[in-house]
């Protein structure tokens, strides 16, 4: 026996129903469990479909697809980390190192005027707005991209969700580490904090701006059917 269409979509709800949420994801298991349905079949032609994808459901353990999901969660993760130190890499090449180096400088020079320190934490809290509203915008606009495909996928949630999530928490912590100057005018500790808001800066702006415009490219390069849906 084969498959009909609309024992594949009943795969499809299925995997939904125990709490796979990405499209690429529930596409992967609907292809395995349809192949493994098939197989059983051959074995048992008697069972009915349901039968059939209970007994090939149980094969994959007492979590169910969790253990599928946190795989792919994984692989995912690495590939999205991949991309990030790829375009972070660029920051640090002619003649953006100029940039990079301007903000370093801009920071470390400002510690060290003999002005009130609660102006960096200020600067921080200002930064730290700024994340926040640019990672607004970028939640409603996967809301946005969810409600034209009513497909979600995995890369799709960490480019428009995980790195405005990360970037917020980032800054949240320069923020509590800037008061810290105010005990404090060691040489070391300006160049440390200095440096990292140099990177909190450029990590924001390429997971906030850089990466969410190249996500179709992004998207279409990791999964097959994208452009087709």
């Amino acid at each position: 026996m084969k498959l009909t269409n609309a024992h594949i979509q009943e795969l499809f709800k299925f995997t939904r129903k125990h709490f796979v949420e990405h499209y690429g994801v529930q596409t992967e298991l609907v292809d395995h469990l349809a192949n493994d349905i098939e197989e059983i079949w051959v074995a048992n032609p008697h069972l009915s479909f349901e039968e059939a994808r209970d007994i090939s459901f149980k094969k994959f353990g007492i979590f169910g697809f969790m253990d599928v999901v946190e795989a792919k969660q994984k692989r995912l993760g690495k590939k999205y980390r991949t991309i990030l130190l790829t375009y972070m890499k660029d920051w640090f090449s002619i003649p953006k190192i100029l940039v990079t180096l301007s903000i370093f400088f801009f920071f470390y020079y400002a510690m060290s005027l003999n002005i009130s320190k609660s102006y960096l934490s200020a600067l921080m809290l200002v930064l730290g707005i700024i994340d926040v509203v640019l990672a607004s915008k970028l939640s409603k606009k996967a809301k946005q991209r969810f409600q034209e495909k009513n497909r979600k996928y995995l890369l799709e949630d960490m480019i428009f969700k995980a790195g405005a999530f990360s970037s917020i928490l980032i800054f949240s912590n320069l923020f509590n580490l800037s008061s810290l100057l105010r005990s404090t005018d060691a040489f070391y500790f300006k160049i440390c904090i200095a440096a990292l808001i140099t990177i909190a800066i450029i990590y924001s702006y390429i997971s906030l701006l850089i990466i969410p415009q190249k996500a179709e490219e992004l998207l279409e390069e990791t999964y097959p059917e994208y452009k087709i849906s």
